[in-house]
């Protein structure tokens, strides 16, 4: 099915008068991080391996969870306690999210600001990429269902010295974080909602650094082991005015966010997918 197709499909819809958003609390299974069998450092090739090599070396195992409902009760999270938090009723200029030089343009300095204005102490944004993901067998990137954050401790500071040069000593001397600025594309989002774990309820030992290998250089993306101990949260039925902060590394108190799309067993086969966009961004203050 093309992107065209799809997106004439989900016009048949209107999401608020014609869906009944699943709310509350919702039972679903969410995929966790296996180490690899012979106990090899674990990686992942961002694009496609080298002859003889797999794409990844470690395993997978899903595990059914109860994901809490945060919605009516926004304010009781706080992206320095929880590693999450949100804003709400954010308008933007961009409306067409299809070519990377008008999000750039259009919407990277919006999400700066929205950095500026939300997390208290900063002073300073540098936004390094974003990420488009749609439902469609034809996109380039799908809603990941696999419970992961962005960055580690190491690749977080590694992006300093990437991407901020003669300054990177000196930023790393005061607090950095790493923040990622999710919303959706087509909200009210009815199908693969984004889950994220309180950062307090996930043990260090159930965070795993995995190699993220590209062909110019080798970064680090945690994998994410199952562990009873976690509480996991979404946002029912999220809409395009809404933005998660999602924190993947903070210097100052190691709050990061495990997170992933999940399967909600209410949504029905013909409920229009969900499209999104996150932008990663080094915070600084």
């Amino acid at each position: 099915m093309s992107t065209q197709t799809t997106i004439e499909t989900q016009h048949k819809f209107d999401v608020t008068n014609d869906i009944p958003i699943p709310r509350g609390e919702a039972h679903s299974s969410l995929t966790f991080y296996k180490s690899p069998e012979d106990g090899a450092t674990p990686f992942n090739y961002v694009e496609t391996a080298p002859e003889g090599m797999p794409q990844r070396n470690y395993g997978e195992h899903t595990r059914e969870i109860t994901i809490q409902d945060i919605r009516g009760r926004e304010h009781e999270f706080d992206m320095n306690v929880n590693g999450f938090g949100t804003v709400s009723g954010i308008e933007s200029k961009e409306k067409d999210f299809t070519d990377d030089e008008a999000i750039k343009e259009n919407y990277y300095p919006e999400v700066e600001k929205l950095l500026l204005d939300n997390v208290p102490g900063s002073n300073r944004v540098f936004i390094f990429d974003h990420t488009v993901r749609r439902s469609d067998p034809n996109a380039k990137r799908a809603p990941v269902n696999r419970a992961h954050i962005d960055q580690t401790t190491k690749s977080a500071r590694m992006r300093v010295d990437y991407h901020m040069g003669d300054e990177a000593e000196k930023l790393k001397n005061e607090r950095v974080r790493l923040i990622n600025v999710w919303r959706p594309l087509n909200g009210p989002v009815v199908a693969s909602p984004l889950a994220y774990a309180d950062s307090r309820s996930v043990p260090d030992e159930d965070i795993v650094p995995v190699e993220h290998r590209y062909p110019h250089r080798t970064g680090e993306t945690a994998g994410v082991k199952y562990t009873p101990k976690g509480n996991w949260y979404y946002w029912s039925g999220m809409k395009n005015d809404e933005r998660i902060f999602l924190q993947c590394y903070d210097s100052k108190d190691g709050a990061r966010t495990p997170h992933s799309a999940f399967v909600d067993p209410r949504t029905k086969p013909e409920w229009p997918g969900r499209e999104s966009i996150e932008v990663r961004a080094l915070v600084f203050g």
